[in-house]
């Protein structure tokens, strides 16, 4: 952890909290939006919950902080969650006691991260394809990640408001004969299939089992050697996929099929939403692989929407390149509580 002593009452707590990790930071209201105070990453699956891990990062820095927002990986209903992949459950009143504060507020982590459009410079984005921005427009975001997040922002008069998702959960819709196969694999394997089940880290390994179970290509030795002895396959088979020197066929084969469900379904997503402020991809994959964003599979996907197509066009696409966006975007939140209960507002 890095950090200062301070002793403002404008202290905000903001948490971007995920499965694996948690990132803990320290903002002041009154100088928003600007630099962190003190910071921290914490292992999340050391600590029984989050109160314990919030009053280690506390410990030992001189602060009054009366107001908190947490990003978490996974739904919010009536200001309660629980994170995907770790055994907390949250809510907002019992964490504002515990943690002897006047507000806790607990957003989705792509929800977070939407907050965070705004806040976001030049160098924190990659663009990915060109196009003609409409100021005010509507913002989309999606975040292909452990899962597929969702959300997207609208123009308020005065500043952009961001709304929840669960977009990721509809119907994967197949664009042509071989997708149409991986549908029915995946049909098979979970009744139910939807985007994410294809355009996320489990979706990445759902496209390589259905290629190679079905012959499409074929698995060396060293790449099965590998698999066998990870936890998590993906990375594993990102880094096969791009490897200069020897890249492995069917993991290429693998990121073209979800580059292009990816720009299928922001294309999706823009016109739903009529995204003309542009699309912002997130997540933690995007980044990892834009040479395949880049290369065709993506942009035609995303605009090949046929009498719409002239639409997609002009839509601007960044990939988010921050990995502290979505805590950013949790701070944002927990600000604009703090500015509202001082205007008397709320």
């Amino acid at each position: 952890m890095k950090g200062k002593s301070i002793g403002k009452s404008s202290a905000i707590l903001a948490g971007d909290i995920g499965g694996t990790k948690t990132n803990l930071a320290l903002f002041d209201a009154e100088s928003w939006p600007g630099p962190a105070i003190a910071e921290g990453t914490f292992p999340s699956c050391d600590y029984p919950d989050l109160e314990t891990l919030v009053k280690e990062f506390l410990r030992g820095i001189e602060y009054h902080v009366h107001y908190a927002g947490f990003g978490v990986a996974g739904p919010v209903v009536n200001g309660t969650a629980k994170i995907t992949n770790l055994p907390w459950t949250m809510d907002e009143v019992g964490l504002a006691q515990a943690l002897d504060l006047k507000s806790v507020r607990l957003i989705n982590d792509v929800l977070a991260l939407a907050h965070a459009l705004t806040l976001l410079s030049e160098k924190d984005l990659h663009l990915l394809k060109n196009g003609s921005a409409f100021k005010g427009g509507s913002l989309a975001v999606i975040a292909p990640g452990t899962g597929l997040g969702e959300a997207f922002l609208t123009w308020e008069g005065i500043k952009y408001q961001a709304h929840p998702s669960e977009g990721g959960h509809s119907d994967f819709a197949p664009a042509d004969s071989k997708q149409s196969a991986l549908l029915d694999y995946l049909r098979n394997k979970y009744g139910h299939v939807s985007y994410e089940r294809v355009c996320s880290g489990s979706g990445l390994v759902n496209i390589y089992d259905f290629l190679k179970e079905n012959g499409y290509g074929h698995e060396p030795d060293w790449l099965t050697e590998k698999l066998a002895l990870s936890k998590d396959r993906t990375p594993i088979i990102v880094k096969a996929a791009m490897d200069e020197k020897m890249p492995c066929p069917l993991c290429q084969e693998t990121l073209e099929i979800f580059a292009d469900v990816l720009g299928a379904e922001a294309g999706n997503m823009a016109l739903k939403i009529v995204a003309s402020g542009g699309v912002y991809l997130g997540g933690g994959i995007p980044p990892r692989i834009i040479p395949v964003l880049k290369a065709g599979s993506f942009l035609k996907a995303f605009v090949n929407k046929g009498r719409m197509s002239n639409l997609l066009e002009k839509i601007p696409v960044n990939v988010i390149l921050n990995p502290k966006s979505a805590l950013l975007g949790a701070a944002g939140h927990a600000v604009d509580q703090y500015l509202r209960t001082k205007a008397g507002r709320s």
